[in-house]
């Protein structure tokens, strides 16, 4: 077995990728990206200590966060720069680890001389070649000693932590961070290393994890908000611009606001991609006349989107896959972001140069002719809801209103994904949709009309804004005083990688149940820890639409 990764709900016949990912991760990435959370378990040891005598360092908290981020599926697939990375992170763990023990003599007047995990001791090789080496020799496999519910919970907890990081990701760099967000991923990926805990611990842990999440969530919304305004209803605009055009996926809006400014006046037309479909809702984005609109769907399509179109394209984060001879010429990265032989745009004091990419769609002819499309509507995240919440609470009392679904998540290739698809076509006319996150682009073109003033599809935003479907839950349960397990409203969610596993986690820590989880269950899951799910928050698989209509409209 040369690689074991099961992180995302693609894992080869649900159980693990073991020679190649189906993300396109070969098996010197897996173990790069093993070996990487290996070297960050070991800053987050002694910055955990740190904390406890109140040292803290900004370079150990950035780094956790970055290095978690590129490991998320379909972020980084270049050795180099994975390299460079895992070397960066054991300079910054003997940095955190001195500033440790100088404050610990200081403090207590002797040596540390407690014993510590392996993490903590651990060097890095010379060599690529033996980087890849020491990395096979940690990530899941190298657990298969621990008790099955242990190492999955273990699991869960990292993933979360990974998803969490992308979150933190954001909102740092647009200038916004949390102590308690920072030292929880010193504790959560410490947590890692202590064979002590039992499984009640980790279970524990976990749903102190989801809460801290839902801060980190908290923080980019506001950081959002704060930067480009509060987001408003808008129509986007799926028609073809005959004339240069760049391409932006991924979901850093920062990268796409200096994109635009840079662009301002070049006659290029920008397009958004994927999960950059809420940009169109922020006035501080929409306000550049060139954000023409909206090219193509999900993530997991581009390869069939962007083949032999001459646009040039922005991989802003996670969700690139390994690009075709026909634009590899004229895709760029940014960000954590990699690909090899792809170019990459670095920042410098924060601010990135795009000339390079605003050039090469200057000189490519862009998009031949124009191309009439659709329109759809995006920019109802919570400010836009509740405030029109008096009137929501009005129509579900007089009836005109009778269920919400949050129908959402993470897309992915499975032919099982047509569920969501279905569901939201066989939702009752008298039923309000709620979206957020890719999954949305199963059924986001479609006509669902309205409910009086309202429509019946209200697209809350990116997997980043799960926030606001939470605050519009929540919002409403009080309005009704209620729980938001006793409102008209059903979870039908869909996941495929470590961001969907971080808001999972911040719904159970809420205590909300009744969860419909698809399309199929985390290959990480075990027997033991699933029973617990089902016990304590009554989670379930979707079925098929018909059944789970029924049983949830009875």
């Amino acid at each position: 077995m040369s690689m074991f990764c099961r992180q995302c709900e693609q894992a080869v016949r649900g159980e693990a990728c073991i020679t190649r990912g189906v993300c396109g991760k070969k098996e010197d990435i897996a173990a790069l990206q093993d070996l990487l959370i290996h070297a960050l378990k070991g800053i987050a040891v002694y910055g955990k200590l740190a904390r406890e005598l109140g040292i803290k360092d900004r370079d150990a908290d950035l780094c956790l966060i970055e290095g978690l981020f590129t490991t998320v599926t379909n972020v980084n697939f270049d050795s180099s720069k994975l390299a460079d990375i895992i070397r960066k992170s054991y300079k910054i763990k003997e940095k955190i680890k001195n500033l440790f023990l100088a404050g610990y003599k200081k403090k207590n007047g002797k040596d540390f001389q407690y014993n510590l995990s392996e993490a903590a001791n651990w060097k890095p090789a010379d060599t690529l070649k033996d980087l890849i080496e020491q990395g096979r020799g940690f990530g899941i496999m190298a657990d298969l000693k621990l008790d099955k519910d242990i190492g999955s919970l273990r699991e869960i907890l990292l993933y979360g932590l990974k998803g969490m990081a992308a979150y933190a990701d954001h909102a740092a760099i647009l200038g916004k961070e949390s102590e308690e967000v920072n030292a929880f991923f010193h504790k959560g990926l410490s947590a890692l290393t202590d064979d002590s805990l039992t499984a009640d611990d980790l279970i524990n842990l976990i749903m102190e994890f989801g809460k801290v999440n839902l801060i980190c969530m908290e923080i980019l919304d506001t950081v959002h908000t704060d930067t480009f305004g509060h987001p408003v209803p808008t129509k986007v605009s799926l028609s073809i611009k005959k004339g240069p055009a760049i391409i932006v996926s991924g979901h850093d809006m920062d990268d796409l606001k200096q994109l635009l400014e840079q662009s301002e006046n070049s006659g290029i037309n920008i397009y958004t991609h994927g999960e950059m479909l809420p940009a169109h809702g922020y006035p501080g984005l929409k306000k550049h006349k060139h954000l023409v609109g909206h090219f193509g769907t999900a993530w997991q399509n581009q390869q069939k989107e962007f083949n032999d179109i001459s646009a040039v394209i922005l991989m802003t984060t996670n969700c690139i896959q390994e690009p075709r001879s026909s634009y590899k010429d004229r895709i760029f990265t940014t960000g954590l972001v990699a690909w090899e032989g792809v170019a990459h745009i670095d920042a410098k004091d924060g601010k990135k140069d795009f000339g390079k990419l605003i050039k090469k769609a200057k000189d490519s002819e862009g998009f031949k002719e124009d191309t009439p499309g659709k329109e759809i509507l995006v920019g109802f995240a919570h400010h836009t809801v509740l405030s029109l919440a008096d009137k929501i609470i009005d129509a579900v009392k007089t009836k005109q209103i009778r269920h919400f679904f949050l129908i959402g998540g993470c897309d992915g290739a499975e032919l099982g994904r047509n569920y969501y698809t279905e569901f939201a076509q066989k939702v009752p006319k008298d039923c309000i949709i709620l979206t957020l996150a890719c999954g949305k682009f199963r059924f986001n073109s479609l006509d669902f009309g309205s409910i009086g003033a309202f429509p019946r599809l209200l697209d809350c935003g990116q997997c980043n804004d799960a926030y606001s479907a939470i605050k519009i839950a929540s919002a409403l349960a009080s309005a009704f005083k209620c729980s938001v397990n006793d409102l008209p409203l059903s979870l039908i969610l869909s996941w495929y990688e470590q961001k969907a596993v971080c808001i999972l986690l911040t719904l159970l820590s809420l205590g909300i149940k009744n969860i419909r989880l698809g399309p199929t269950l985390p290959a990480f899951i075990s027997p033991g820890v699933l029973k617990v799910l089902v016990e304590k928050f009554s989670i379930n698989p979707i079925s098929n639409p018909d059944s789970d209509l029924k049983e949830i409209l009875k």
